[in-house]
């Protein structure tokens, strides 16, 4: 019996001293902890860490549904159409917008931008939109596309030596007088609607063999795509219009097709027209004034969220183009002199202004149109 409790005496004695152990072995491992982390704990009384406590909700960044209202609406992907590649400046743009839409609408907005005329000319993606089935849902387009379908006021931006400066257009672009140029289309039932602008540089001439004047342009066959401002200018310079679609400019260029066209700087050079035209006289005839457009069939599809998502990110793809326009076109002008192309600066812009006078006289031809091109000028 005595060995009995004492079996029991002896066991109790090893478990307790156990259990010790352990706790001692806890108390070292807390104590392992660094040095130089103790003061930061004993800094902080209990009593001051309920106000930190407290104020840490206004602290927090506000939810992901408050950030992005749209992120819970319906998921949606829009085709868009880009006739230029990506390293232009209106494919910067186009990205721009496509990152901040899918940002601001909290991802339920995927733009599926297709650059680099994989969806045909401007022309051809217009027709598409216009003719829905949702095929192409977006596009960045030149505003003159736009005259081919009604588009009276946009007529008004590709007329000749209209916008004298970058400043004179971005002047027109922030301006109220902006607004009721985008709804044109839309109020004229074309079925597309306007976002935002943009401009992608001053468009100027070049050719095959060197322009150095004016008067060397007389005779030329130079590309235009079919509406009547640029057939009126290239007239009035003493060439002949030649309709020709955008993707086969390059090789209407290599095959004698045409002896000249117009492009900005930079469309110039990322399509690699001075492999087959290195000549180019800096005219400036228009500024590359250019709006995205949406289908009212798309539009209709995203929640008034989504709206507000998408019209905030054009705000700041046409803010952002207008920061980067200018010091990308001149280092693409540097490059194409760097690489020998033939670039001729324009000293006395006088006789191409008198020479396309009639262009504007034939174009701004009701009190309506003659009251908004006025307005136009006085933004300079």
């Amino acid at each position: 019996m005595k060995k009995k409790v004492l079996s029991v005496i002896l066991a109790a004695t090893l478990a307790a001293s156990m259990l010790s152990a352990c706790g001692l072995q806890a108390a070292d491992q807390s104590a392992a902890a660094p040095a130089a982390e103790a003061p930061k704990e004993e800094a902080a009384p209990a009593e001051e860490a309920a106000p930190a406590e407290e104020a840490a909700p206004a602290e927090e960044e506000a939810p992901a549904e408050d950030a992005a209202p749209a992120a819970n609406d319906p998921k949606v992907t829009l085709i868009m159409a880009e006739v230029n590649p990506l390293d232009t400046i209106v494919g910067a743009m186009d990205s721009k917008f496509k990152e901040e839409c899918e940002k601001l609408s909290g991802g339920s907005i995927e733009i599926d931008l297709q650059a680099g005329g994989v969806l045909g000319s401007e022309n051809d993606v217009l027709d598409t939109m216009l003719g829905g089935g949702g095929t192409i849902d977006i596009s960045r387009i030149s505003a003159f596309s736009l005259t081919s379908y009604g588009g009276d006021k946009s007529l008004l931006l590709s007329l000749p030596y209209t916008f004298v400066s970058r400043d004179h257009f971005w002047n027109f672009a922030t301006s109220d007088l902006a607004e009721t140029f985008l709804t044109e289309p839309q109020e004229n039932g074309a079925g597309v609607r306007g976002l935002f602008y943009g401009e992608e540089g001053f468009r100027h001439f070049f050719s095959v063999n060197p322009v150095e004047k004016i008067e060397d342009l007389k005779g030329m066959k130079i590309r235009v795509s079919n509406d009547p401002v640029m057939n009126g200018l290239v007239e009035g310079l003493g060439a002949s219009p030649t309709v020709v679609a955008f993707g086969e400019l390059y090789s209407a260029l290599q095959t004698g097709v045409v002896d000249a066209a117009e492009q900005p700087i930079a469309n110039y050079k990322s399509n690699a027209f001075p492999e087959v035209a290195n000549n180019m006289i800096l005219d400036g005839h228009t500024l590359g004034a250019v709006e995205v457009v949406i289908t009212d069939e798309a539009w209709n599809k995203l929640t008034p969220a989504q709206q507000d998502a998408m019209m905030e990110a054009g705000k700041l793809a046409s803010q952002y183009c207008r920061e980067v326009s200018e010091d990308k076109e001149k280092e693409v002008l540097e490059q194409l002199k760097s690489e020998g192309c033939n670039v001729v600066e324009v000293s006395d812009i006088k006789p191409w202004q008198d020479a396309v006078a009639k262009v504007i006289e034939d174009n701004v031809n009701t009190d309506e149109l003659k009251d908004l091109y006025q307005k136009l000028l006085d933004l300079q």
